[in-house]
């Protein structure tokens, strides 16, 4: 019996008293009605053996785990309590119903193939006994009830030992499956926190670094002829440089956009458009509507959207002219980016813009990506040679979005 159940320990613990009552019931028959010539002495010295075999059995070739085959050391100690039984029986018939015990103490271990043939012979072992000290007139009980109570013993058994399998089955399932479902989660987080990894690399770190490299490359074609704006490319750079070192470290930490950090969402977008602007591309700001209160993670979405979308402005459209409008309204905060550049034509649900995007990796399926994940929706208007515009809409109260 599995010693770590305490449902097993406590039926164990009835097992084991029963066996010792009834031994000590046999014993105090076979003084008082069988004890009696040459025989006696063995028959006591039988008794001992028998309850020191069941004892030491259980301390050392205890039956396996239910699931686990019977141990040798195991099927030894089954079959030599059995065979001390078998002597006992043949001479002190006392001793017939200490097998009821041994049905429950050892068989249980068997599998039904087994236990049920041994179970059948232990059962007629113990009518044959019980005939053979018969007084008078056969009583059909000492026939009819030992196979009914070995027959319910066994069965009780038998049904025991199936339905421990079938548990041990479904919990094994349910294990499996619990192990299963945590290595899903674990994907999905992984590929969930990747995403957001590459998103924020793609909106803040690549676009400094772009026009890190714009800068300094407009810098080296006039660093011979204009050396004034050749210095003032390279302070421009520099100033990128402190601003991405400053998104670095916020983004390692998992903190807002180092923009909000003490400015409003209409106070950063305006500062994205001040730094966005310079040679052959303007970009203006405009508020429509009171600005009021509005959660973090949405703003630091917003603000991701329009950096992404100057990004794509300034590496695709070839525009001149881009225009952020951040419009605030009584059930929804909305944000337009709309420029005067080339355009694309849309084909469906896909944009050729998302996939010109895509050969750096993100662009307008990242964005919106964010605009989901802010409990909101973003959508592009597009015309060849009439620019593009791209709104992201947020409503104001909105539940926790699905990831």
């Amino acid at each position: 019996m599995d010693h770590t159940d305490p449902d097993a320990r406590w039926l164990g613990a009835i097992v084991h008293g029963a066996f010792f009552v009834l031994l000590g019931s046999s014993f105090a028959r076979f003084l008082s009605r069988d004890q009696g010539g040459a025989r006696t002495g063995w028959v006591v010295a039988l008794f001992a053996i028998f309850c020191l075999l069941y004892v030491l059995g259980h301390l050392l070739a205890p039956p396996p785990r239910p699931g686990l085959p019977p141990t040798g050391r195991h099927l030894v100690w089954l079959g030599s309590v059995t065979a001390v039984w078998v002597v006992l029986l043949a001479l002190a018939p006392s001793a017939t119903w200490c097998v009821m015990p041994l049905l429950f103490a050892g068989l249980h271990a068997l599998p039904p193939r087994i236990a049920v043939p041994v179970a059948a012979v232990l059962t007629a072992l113990v009518v044959l006994s019980e005939m053979r000290v018969a007084d008078g007139p056969l009583n059909p009980n000492m026939v009819v009830a030992p196979p009914a109570v070995a027959a319910v013993a066994t069965a009780v058994l038998v049904h025991l030992q199936r339905q421990g399998a079938r548990q041990r089955l479904l919990i094994g399932d349910l294990v499996r499956t619990r192990h299963e479902l945590a290595a899903t989660e674990r994907r999905a987080g992984v590929l969930a926190e990747r995403q957001r990894l590459s998103a924020e690399i793609h909106d803040t770190l690549a676009q400094e670094l772009s026009s890190q490299r714009m800068l300094l490359q407009a810098a080296e074609r006039v660093w011979e002829a204009d050396r004034g704006a050749a210095r003032e490319h390279v302070r421009a750079a520099a100033g990128i440089t402190s601003r991405g070192l400053a998104e670095a470290r916020r983004f390692v930490h998992d903190l807002a956009p180092a923009d909000l950090a003490e400015r409003s969402l209409a106070q950063a977008l305006a500062e994205l458009a001040r730094r966005e602007s310079g040679p052959g591309l303007t970009v203006g700001f405009r508020l429509d509507g009171e600005q009021g209160p509005l959660p973090e993670r949405v703003a630091a979405a917003l603000l991701r959207i329009a950096q992404g979308a100057l990004a794509n402005v300034r590496e695709h459209a070839a525009a001149t002219r881009a225009a952020l409008t951040l419009t605030w309204l009584d059930d929804q905060v909305s944000l337009d980016v709309a420029d005067n550049g080339r355009g694309f034509e849309q084909t469906g649900q896909t944009e050729q813009g998302a996939s010109r995007s895509s050969t750096r990796g993100h662009g307008l399926p990242a964005m919106r990506i964010r605009a989901r994940q802010a409990g909101g929706t973003l959508t592009v208007e597009s015309t060849p040679g009439e620019g593009t515009v791209v709104s992201a809409a947020v409503p104001l109260v909105v539940e926790e979005p699905a990831l």
